[in-house]
């Protein structure tokens, strides 16, 4: 029997952890169930950490974990899905075709950075999406110390006042300082469609972030649009124009393209349809996680966020019980009712909000603390250690908060 997972972000990568814990409690080898994960790169990119400085430094090696525990890795890139033959096609990392068979399937390919067809995207918009976006960012932004200082390049525009807009923002003034000197008159400037910054957290974290906001210098621009980029700047719908040359796009994701090909409902974020245990209903032998499935977290009508907190126990969850089935074992249905936010907010701390209201518990300094603790330890992989990295896998305790 063969478990197959595609990628390897959170939710992968936890599905991968779980389904091998729960073969090994039952006794099974991996001649009887292998496990198998295909991604491009056995790595872990540190997605939520993208915004900050160094994004090179911001992955983690997955190839010693999934060897401790007995998980095969498959280098290649998922192109298509056969849901009647249950087979996979991936394309190698020399480029060859290869199919592979199986009989449970894990779809965890993550999301993208959502690009509507603005004029000017495409040539001028940087992103902190995906590593190889965050790296082109950063170099771009230690070039702009090559270049005279006008013509906007000490101006950043972020498009997108969201969590990961806010989180660029607010990270940029000191960052541009340190590359331009202490003494380069910058501007950043986020650009949000909403009426008010931050319009998912709420009405009670929102006054901590717009202070936050007054303290960085960091500009709004509130009920606006990007309608153009080109050389000299942006242009946004109110018809003003801001002279720069670095826009950064962060307004909305998209489940990856793949979970188009699964015959199943999705949502207007592309993300498949599940039930409780993280099945795709009506396609035998699939299971969605991570930002590629819309699941509920509870009874209450909240639904996972396309988040690596809900990724990873989405992923815990999914590939238990991908493996239950196959095992015979009984599976697990999912539930998160703990869920926090940990907002950076750059010179200013951060953030952090406790449940779906978002009643904030900590501000400034201490909840930087916190915020640092999540993105240096919490969110990487577990140590190469067999027994400790089936042990942090059990779905009921992964990021129970």
């Amino acid at each position: 029997m063969r478990l197959l997972i595609i990628g390897a972000g959170f939710a992968g990568m936890y599905a991968a952890l779980s389904a091998a814990r729960l073969r090994d409690i039952k006794g099974a080898s991996p001649d009887d169930l292998e496990i198998a994960l295909v991604a491009p790169e056995p790595t872990l990119v540190v997605r939520p950490r993208l915004y900050e400085p160094k994004p090179e430094t911001l992955t983690a090696p997955l190839l010693d974990v999934l060897e401790a525990i007995d998980v095969d890795y498959i280098q290649g890139s998922a192109e298509t899905v056969n849901t009647e033959a249950r087979t996979m096609q991936i394309t190698t990392a020399k480029g060859t075709k290869k199919t592979l068979s199986y009989d449970r399937l894990v779809v965890a390919t993550g999301s993208r950075l959502f690009r509507p067809n603005i004029p000017g995207l495409a040539e001028h918009g940087f992103s902190v999406d995906s590593l190889d976006d965050a790296i082109a960012l950063d170099q771009h932004l230690h070039g702009l110390a090559d270049r005279p200082a006008a013509n906007g390049r000490d101006t950043v525009v972020v498009a997108g006042g969201g969590f990961t807009g806010i989180e660029a923002a607010t990270g940029l003034p000191a960052r541009l300082r340190d590359i331009l000197g202490q003494s380069a008159k910058t501007r950043v400037i986020i650009v949000e469609r909403n009426s008010a910054i931050a319009p998912g957290m709420g009405e009670g974290a929102r006054p901590h972030i717009e202070d936050a906001l007054r303290k960085l210098g960091v500009e709004t621009r509130l009920g606006a649009g990007v309608a153009s980029l080109d050389k000299s700047g942006v242009t946004l719908s109110t018809g003003e124009h801001i002279e720069t040359e670095t826009v950064v796009w962060a307004a909305g994701i998209r489940a990856a393209p793949l979970t188009a090909q699964i015959p199943a409902e999705r949502d207007n974020f592309g993300r498949l349809l599940v039930d409780r245990d993280l099945r795709v209903p009506g396609v035998a032998g699939i299971f969605a996680t991570g930002d590629a499935a819309r699941a509920a977290c509870d009874n209450d009508g909240n639904y996972a966020l396309m988040s690596c907190q809900h990724a990873t126990r989405m992923g815990a969850f999914a590939g238990n019980n991908a493996a239950a089935e196959l095992l015979g074992a009984p599976t697990r249905p999912y539930h998160q009712k703990a869920y926090v936010t940990c907002l950076d907010l750059g010179e200013a701390g951060a953030l952090f909000t406790r449940g779906w209201e978002r009643t904030v518990e900590m501000v400034g300094d201490i909840a930087k603390k916190t915020k640092q603790e999540i993105n240096t330890v919490w969110i990487y992989p577990p140590k190469a250690e067999r027994a400790a990295a089936l042990a942090s896998a059990d779905p009921e305790r992964v990021t129970d908060l």
